[in-house]
């Protein structure tokens, strides 16, 4: 990045800028690019500037049209902004004309500068369901229990009698979704929809579908996965327990729009049809189970015979908000070819994938009928080259008589079943509800298979963000760091901000901010952020207490967890404040952290929070719990004043308590004489000075302290989780 900033700016020089020029790019609505299926009231506009010479804006003006040819007329028949001067790359749509549901919107800006009116090109953004009551489609399933371990398979075939001008579907398969017309996938996403608290909010997106529909006789297809909805299997974190727990289910429509104009909607109801096939179970943590010789040939197709199939029941709706999912889906965004193989008795494979990765595999085999072939997958192998999948597969566990045990013998962690239907050609699988951690893939057969190296082959699988910044230097080992963690933050990545993509998956709230620099300097996640804030206030419970983990069924609420990690609602809302400038999250968010607050009160105790576990893990230095967790507890307050003031509320009293903590703080943990903080520790020095609570006169002091701490110690690092946060962070800053 640096290198091509000088390197243009000698172009420009030698070329007595004869190339100079200036243009509006990158529009984009809802930080997304010509988006389908928006389902906000007030969109919000961005777009940027380039120009290869010195440049101001003074002003902008935003336009938008019903059609391309009304705006490059210059007739804006929805909406003109006022002209704002400002130099602001950020408008919000506040006009007091709703936005119709299911209309393409059409939009440029034109911008004042010293040098004249610049307009930029046209973009567009369409709107979905602006109401819940533009849903005609009904939410339907089958008539198992969610206990039944056979994936849900549904098809409606329907005929179109008009030339089609153009067709979108709009649909929610809870847990994840596959949807086929006419025997093609809608879409290239993967694990649709984005995680959420299935009893308060769930995700419907919304596809083109114009180039797969026919006149003429059509078919829609699909077949649902359990997700994170009906987590059948006992593990640590009780998902099999959660209230929301439900048979797979979906919602769906296809709105198709004729030539004449004309509208007709093809929508989920009880004339859909149901069965069951080689879908045999799934499951988030353990994986998929597919026997192909279960396989319903063509029964995505339209001439599949469906009369043995019975007719879809109308059930109820998981929750009351049904929302557009608008953030990128998650998709697969790399091939990764394994650099080894090596064979073993037994028909035992194991594939070296060369790097950490999230995903799944693709497999290649051929083999007889019935065999059975497992994929198992983890980070680790014994010195004989076996899979060790000792360091994770821990959790996938519960309690008995006091001892651990797995919760069923026949299914394993992080690994996929296929059973071959045989015949001569080879077969391929691909999951389709689950995904996993790894470098290493173990395969066995129960007969033998024909496999090479070239029959697996990994698929890295994140939400898709797009790169929005990058590093590299002269120093390898700085590259390699940067490309690790960059690495490590996609493969945590999967509708939320996870901690691990193998043994957990879960949302912890303090794993979340503390990537979040990493991942905004690198990705552009700002939709992704927003949408886990809604699910902070889907988790908040009626006291105003959050989980550790979020989205949550139920686990994470207990004392131990804390303030430290509860604070990631203010400190995610206060990033995307700094990095787009943008008030929206804070506006959001706000009464969920004013209750949150309220419920603080209850908890202290003369200001002091005793409760949490603060530096997590700590390898040998601990530093205070009732010190991080009220130190915390002044970070929560100082940032509730300053998202008041952004959004024009009174945040006096939140100012009057930071001030109060702070004071408390230093009065109890502070040793002016000495410059340290509680207990002689790295993270605690380095928690007073990025947290604000040591006084200005005294934070070179204490920053000099904290590197006699580090050289005392061997310069050896010793802190968990808030000082690998903070502590190499002071030490740049001082």
């Amino acid at each position: 990045m640096v290198r091509f900033f000088f390197i243009s700016v000698l172009v420009g020089c030698f070329s007595l800028n004869i190339f100079a020029r200036t243009q509006i790019t990158n529009l984009r609505c809802e930080y997304l690019t010509n988006p389908l299926g928006l389902d906000t009231p007030s969109p919000r506009f961005t777009w940027v500037t380039e120009s290869d010479k010195a440049f101001t804006q003074k002003a902008y003006q935003i336009h938008i049209a019903s059609t391309p040819e009304l705006l490059s007329k210059g007739k804006a028949d929805v909406w003109t902004s006022e002209r704002r001067k400002t130099g602001e790359s950020f408008a919000v749509y506040d006009c007091n004309t709703p936005l119709e549901s299911h209309k393409r919107y059409y939009w440029n800006v034109q911008i004042l500068s010293s040098a004249g009116i610049l307009t930029s090109p046209v973009a567009s953004f369409e709107t979905a369901k602006m109401d819940q009551k533009d849903w005609y489609g009904k939410w339907i399933s089958d008539d198992f229990d969610k206990e039944f371990r056979k994936a849900p398979m549904f098809r409606k075939t329907f005929s179109l009698a008009k030339t089609v001008k153009q067709a979108r579907v709009y649909v929610c398969g809870v847990g994840y979704y596959e949807l086929y017309i006419n025997g093609k996938k809608v879409g290239d996403h993967y694990l649709d929809p984005g995680y959420t608290a299935f009893n308060k909010r769930v995700l419907y997106v919304t596809h083109d579908v114009t180039g797969l529909i026919d006149n003429g006789e059509n078919v829609i297809a699909a077949v649902l996965g359990n997700g994170w909805m009906n987590i059948q299997s006992l593990a640590v974190w009780g998902f099999h327990n959660a209230s929301w727990r439900m048979r797979p289910r979906m919602i769906c429509e296809i709105r198709v729009e004729y030539s004449d104009g004309s509208i007709e909607n093809i929508v989920s109801d009880d004339t859909w049809k149901t069965n069951t096939g080689p879908y045999i179970y799934n499951n988030l943590y353990s994986g998929d189970v597919y026997d192909a010789s279960l396989e319903k040939k063509g029964w995505n197709d339209i001439n599949y015979d469906d009369k043995n199939w019975t007719p879809a029941q109308i059930v109820d709706a998981p929750a009351q908000k049904l929302v557009s999912q608008q953030m990128p889906p998650i998709r697969i965004t790399k091939e990764v070819k394994p650099i080894e193989m090596k064979t073993f008795p037994d028909n035992v494979y194991v594939f070296n994938m060369g790097i950490n990765m999230a995903g799944v595999c693709r497999l290649k085999i051929k083999g007889e009928s019935g065999t059975k072939v497992t994929i198992k997958h983890g980070e680790l192998v014994y010195p004989n080259g076996r899979l060790d999948q000792s360091n994770v597969d821990v959790y996938f566990q519960r309690e008995k008589n006091g001892m651990p045990v797995h919760q069923d013998p026949n299914e394993t962690f992080q690994t996929d079943t296929y059973y071959l239907k045989g015949g001569d050609k080879a077969e391929e699988f691909i999951p389709s509800f689950t995904y996993h951690g790894f470098q290493y893939v173990e395969v066995q057969s129960s007969k033998p298979i024909e496999i090479t190296k070239e029959s697996l082959t990994g698929l890295f699988l994140h939400t898709d963000v797009q790169e929005a910044g990058n590093f590299s230097c002269s120093n390898e080992i700085l590259n390699k760091l940067t490309n690790a963690s960059r690495q490590s933050y996609l493969c945590n990545l999967f509708s939320i901000p996870t901690d691990c993509p193998q043994r957990e998956k879960n949302g912890w709230t303090a794993d979340g901010y503390i990537s979040m620099d990493l991942g905004l300097l690198n990705y552009d996640g700002i939709t992704v952020y927003e949408k886990w804030l809604n699910d902070f206030a889907d988790n908040q419970r009626e006291i105003g207490d959050l989980s550790g983990i979020i989205p949550s069924a139920g686990w994470g609420y207990a004392d131990w967890i804390g303030p430290v990690w509860d604070a990631g609602m203010f400190i995610v809302t206060n990033n995307l404040y700094k990095y787009y400038g943008d008030k929206r999250a804070i506006e959001k968010i706000y009464p969920t952290c004013e209750k949150y607050l309220d419920y603080l009160k209850t908890r202290e105790t003369d200001g002091i929070l005793t409760y949490g576990i603060g530096d997590w893990v700590f390898y040998k230095a601990k530093t205070p719990t009732d010190y991080t967790s009220t130190a915390f507890y002044f970070l929560d307050n100082k940032l509730m004043a300053r998202f008041a003031t952004l959004i024009g509320k009174d945040g006096s009293r939140y100012e009057k308590k930071a001030e109060e903590l702070r004071k408390i703080i230093n009065q109890k943990w502070y040793n002016p004489q000495t410059g340290i903080y509680a207990t002689d520790t790295q993270a605690g020095q380095a928690v007073a000075l990025a947290l604000g609570l040591a006084d200005n006169s005294e934070e070179q002091k204490i920053a000099d302290k904290l590197v006699e701490m580090i050289r005392n110690n061997n310069h050896q690092l010793d802190f968990g989780m808030l000082g690998s946060k903070f502590v190499p962070s002071m030490l740049t800053k001082y």
